[in-house]
């Protein structure tokens, strides 16, 4: 279908002309590998959105920018290939977009080899070879000793809480002093793994069996995920050389959801690790973007015949957690929830947040989805002199279909769901409260390290974004100079209440969750019921439960300082006050040409 805009005439394939309620989406059709094929100019073997796979195929062959832009293909045969290995990738952004989106394999990019490309995938590129398999040597660079040991001090006091981001190459070794990577995750520093779970959208096995130890590799290692049909024969032929790997998919019976969960529960002879973050495992996600985690407290044991109710947390953590996993209604994840019921959780001071498939009604709606965090601002949260003037704030990498205006679930049932603060008898009018909105412009993307094809994991397309254009106005770029991430683009999502002045903030959220009714879920009859098409996982700070007498977190100055103010000054990722669309800004739209002007790279963006 041939459509014109400022940025000129461009054609979107009919593939791309979905409905309404899955134009945002990532989901990978099912369709996906085989059209692929497995051959070296294929694209990626790994279900992803549409918008991941344009950006292999740019990554592959770039478009290179010109004066007059004129399109100068470059060839494959020229250009490192990039590995079968580099591209696990699946769409990542979540919601009713099944959360696809190009692994943007940091080994693609021609002139990428400037960044500090992963060691790994440079010699699989120079190897111009498909199925090239990385050493695990080339992949421990990401973990000097001193580094991790550098990390197990901040997790003994240094960051009380627990919130991390991800590194990212190509940034001052400053901004990734108090950061992580996987490989620092399941570090033998943090325990003697015995056995783990994954849960995850999108996910190279490959690669993630490389991320662990040597020592841990052969462990038993639980893989959930909500693949189907082609999709899933292609995660059980990735998983099938290991025989310590074993799969649960996850039941998706409502239209359009996904597996979006990020989790990892860790099993160590120590006791037991909860990891709850927003990177897929892949590379990519690993790579050049930025990221968030939220890694728990070592859970020791609890003494034999402890009673059932025991160690929990003053957050209710454990039975959450629990609950969460029962909703699987699955045989293999029943020794996950007996393991975490033996394990003591009460020094927890997060509460949890997730969403499962499914129709809820009565106390039913208030345990998952925004009904949970409606539930626990209510219940937890203290009012304050002038709340009324506080933003609420989201930011996410991906947007599903809002309705034709903002009464239609935005500024309605959502809005409604991330104002109370404590339990007022007078509510004030929701539209009166303000509501700002994070999400990458086209020239956050074009100006980022990984350039234009970062924009594959921002998955919004044209379908959607014509249909909502009163969303745009409340839209705010993406800055994080206090993280040293500007240019690391978002596939982090986090939720906030932040005071006019943005000196401190009520409350904050790090989730999988983007802003889309498929992870959040929707209201129908009349309100009576929650619908619910996505699996999704988050942890909330509130001030309460770190015992602070003030009903408010400060905004911490330096992310990455020691926090001489602990508990009262919380490390918000991304630069506050935020920065308003100016008239020439647009929201990064994946399905449409950017040909006036390079990326980092030299590159323009041509996805048909």
């Amino acid at each position: 279908m041939l459509q014109e805009s400022e940025h000129g005439k461009w054609t979107i394939s009919s593939s791309d002309e979905s409905t309404e309620e899955n134009s945002d989406n990532e989901k990978p059709s099912t369709s996906a590998l085989l059209s692929n094929g497995h051959g070296k100019n294929s694209g990626p073997h790994y279900p992803c959105s549409e918008a991941r796979k344009v950006a292999h195929k740019r990554r592959a062959s770039p478009a290179k920018f010109t004066e007059g832009s004129f399109l100068t293909e470059v060839s494959p045969a020229k250009k490192r290939r990039t590995s079968q290995e580099g591209l696990g990738w699946c769409l990542s952004s979540s919601d009713e977009e099944p959360e696809s989106q190009p692994k943007d394999v940091k080994k693609e990019m021609v002139k990428e080899e400037k960044y500090d490309m992963p060691e790994d995938q440079l010699s699989c590129l120079r190897k111009d070879n498909d199925s090239c398999s990385m050493s695990p040597k080339s992949e421990e660079h990401h973990e000097a000793s001193g580094e991790v040991r550098g990390i197990w001090d901040l997790l003994n006091g240094g960051n009380p809480f627990r919130f991390f981001l991800t590194k990212v190459k190509g940034i001052k070794s400053k901004y990734n002093s108090g950061a992580l990577h996987i490989k620092d995750i399941l570090s033998p520093l943090f325990g003697t793994l015995v056995s783990s779970a994954q849960f995850n959208y999108c996910i190279d096995v490959g690669w993630l069996i490389r991320q662990y130890p040597q020592e841990f590799r052969k462990k038993p290692l639980l893989i959930i995920h909500g693949e189907k049909r082609e999709s899933k024969a292609e995660l059980i032929a990735q998983a099938r050389p290991y025989e310590n790997v074993s799969l649960c998919q996850a039941k998706l019976d409502i239209a359009f959801g996904t597996h979006h969960t990020k989790m990892m529960l860790l099993l160590y002879e120590e006791g037991l690790r909860v990891v709850i973050h927003t990177s897929n495992l892949i590379a990519d996600d690993w790579y050049q973007k930025t990221q968030g985690i939220w890694l728990s407290p070592l859970y020791p044991r609890l003494p034999s015949g402890s009673p059932g109710s025991s160690g929990e947390s003053i957050t209710n953590f454990k039975s959450d957690l629990i609950n969460y996993l029962v909703s699987y209604n699955s045989p293999s994840l029943k020794e996950w929830v007996d393991i975490i019921q033996e394990h003591d959780l009460s020094e927890t001071r997060v509460y949890l947040i997730g969403s499962t498939p499914g129709r809820y009604q009565g106390s039913q709606k208030e345990k998952w989805g925004h009904f949970k965090l409606r539930k626990l601002l209510r219940d937890h949260a203290s009012p304050m002199p002038g709340q009324d003037s506080w933003p609420v704030i989201g930011q996410f990498s991906s947007i599903g279909s809002m309705g034709a205006d903002q009464s239609k679930w935005l500024c309605s049932e959502f809005q409604e769901s991330l104002v109370p603060l404590g339990n007022r008898t007078k509510t004030l009018a929701r539209h009166d409260i303000p509501v700002h909105l994070v999400y990458p412009t086209v020239d956050n993307v074009r100006q980022s390290l990984e350039g234009y094809p970062a924009g594959g994991s921002l998955p919004y397309s044209m379908q959607t974004a014509q249909k909502q254009l009163w969303l745009h106005s409340y839209f705010h770029k993406w800055s994080a100079e206090v993280s040293g991430r500007s240019h690391a683009m978002p596939h982090i999502k986090t939720y906030m209440r932040a005071s006019p002045d943005c000196q401190k903030i009520a409350w904050f959220l790090v989730t999988s969750a983007n802003l889309s009714k498929a992870a959040w879920g929707a209201l129908e009859k009349n309100g009576t019921q929650l619908m619910i098409r996505s699996y999704e996982l988050g942890v909330l700070f509130l001030p309460s439960a770190f015992g602070l007498d003030t009903a408010y977190f400060h905004v911490k100055e330096n992310f990455f300082s020691e926090n001489k103010e602990s508990l009262a000054s919380f490390p918000v990722p991304y630069d506050l006050p935020l920065e308003q669309y100016g008239s020439k800004d647009h929201p990064w739209i994946w399905n449409i040409p950017y040909t006036k002007a390079p990326d980092t790279h030299g590159n323009m963006w041509v996805p048909s």
